[in-house]
């Protein structure tokens, strides 16, 4: 399938959530097989990356009829072997329906989409002429406005709903997802986020909703902005990062360009965002980036949704982003040389 799948561990933790409008649940790690309060629903997985393969497990274990969507290595491996979930607590195979065609998605109560954010509005063509009647498209995306461009190609057919995810998740080996920590969502308001909400809590999925999502998507964007590129660009963790002289202070920099565009733009971030950064280097000091691990790996990175989008809305509210500029083209540069450099790896092994 062309969409490809969120693999980053950085689905990731950056921040607290905000205050709660509507808490629904505080567990975030299933350690029993909890038993839905409704009816169980129907969830169709299109990305199904690290993020995705956790909280299906996790909606699959407690009795959900879940579909994973993604590359044919790990359909295949969930197919013959269920889905390997591992965690601080648990490490055990969760059987569910797994699939590399997007019409997977048909008769889905709930879409968990959490495709690369380069790839949001291609997946959303490809699930389009499948989703059920009613069907809540819920986005679990880097980025700030992957609801929007979700909603640009469905329109009004079918209720869109954006999800801020803390999580810490990387795929250790085809149908192998490994939790390092956290597992919460907060949910923008839809028809059939009560019910989502309630659901997912009763999964060990802590889940609220918010009316100011946009700004919990910003708070994160902010975290993604001071660490993803420069963690990408130097192949190192966020802890060995923050120690090395002048990191701090081009991380200072990237974060007040992007509370000036944001306030510019109008978005209210909830939280201490400068505390929420420092946070992150203490509470995850071996975490890269997943624009670090795209470009390990010779993959396109989401950097024009992260830095890049930074960039394009300070030039439309009139706010300058020379740090942020700097850090999005200079990972571009590092993603055409670290592709020349993979694919240069890949016909050496085909060689061999």
């Amino acid at each position: 399938m062309t969409a490809s799948p969120s693999d980053a561990p950085a689905g990731g933790t950056p921040a607290s959530p905000p205050a709660s409008r509507a808490r629904a649940g505080a567990s975030n790690e299933a350690t029993t097989h909890a038993e839905p309060p409704a009816p169980p629903l129907r969830i169709a997985v299109m990305g199904a990356g690290a993020v995705g393969c956790y909280f299906g497990a996790l909606l699959a274990r407690a009795g959900h009829a879940v579909t994973l969507i993604g590359r044919p290595a790990h359909v295949e491996a969930i197919r013959a072997n269920g889905l390997r979930l591992q965690t601080a607590t648990l490490d055990e195979q969760v059987p569910m329906a797994a699939d590399t065609d997007p019409a997977a998605v048909r008769g889905a109560d709930v879409v968990m989409f959490c495709v690369k954010s380069t790839d949001t509005e291609d997946a959303a063509r490809q699930i389009q002429p499948h989703l059920a009647p009613g069907a809540l498209v819920l986005t679990l995306q880097n980025g700030v406005d992957n609801d929007e461009r979700v909603r640009g190609v469905l329109g009004n057919s079918h209720p869109v709903a954006a999800a801020v995810v803390y999580v810490a998740t990387e795929m250790a080996g085809p149908g192998h997802v490994r939790h390092h920590g956290r597992g919460e969502l907060v949910i923008a308001p839809s028809p059939r986020s009560a019910t989502v909400a309630l659901q997912f809590s009763a999964a060990g999925i802590a889940a609220e909703i918010s009316d100011n999502v946009r700004g919990a998507l910003w708070a994160k964007l902010v975290l993604n902005c001071a660490y993803n590129a420069i963690s990408a660009i130097a192949q190192q963790p966020y802890g060995r990062l923050v120690q090395t002289p002048g990191v701090a202070d081009v991380i200072a920099d990237v974060v007040a360009e992007c509370l000036a565009v944001a306030e510019a733009d109008g978005i209210q971030i909830p939280g201490d965002v400068g505390a929420a950064v420092t946070r992150i280097a203490a509470s995850m000091p071996g975490q890269m980036s997943s624009t670090a691990q795209d470009l390990a790996r010779g993959k396109p990175s989401e950097i024009d949704h992260l830095n890049g989008y930074v960039v394009e809305r300070g030039k439309a509210v009139g706010v300058a982003t020379p740090v942020n500029r700097a850090l999005w083209v200079l990972v571009k540069v590092v993603e055409v040389t670290s592709g020349l450099a993979w694919m240069s790896h890949l016909e050496s092994f085909a060689i061999q």
